[in-house]
């Protein structure tokens, strides 16, 4: 299967091609199973959150929160 065009035209069509059956969709082997790798950086955020106090917790958040409403 040739690679999707960048052309949104060209896209398109594509899409409506494999919607009619037209063409074959076909998904690529390293996109069918990714590698092991992805797993450790989904456990991160959860783990680090466990260990953080919920004071701590708190604390990031607000700053975050701050951080995003911040007139400029």
């Amino acid at each position: 299967m040739p690679k999707r065009p960048r052309d949104p035209n060209q896209l398109a069509k594509m899409v409506v091609d494999i919607a009619t059956g037209e063409m074959d969709d076909t998904v690529s082997e390293s996109k069918r199973h990714p590698s092991p790798k992805r797993k450790a950086g989904l456990k991160g955020g959860k783990a680090r959150a466990k260990r953080l106090t919920p004071r701590r917790r708190t604390e990031i958040a607000t700053i975050a929160a701050n951080a995003r409403w911040k007139k400029t």
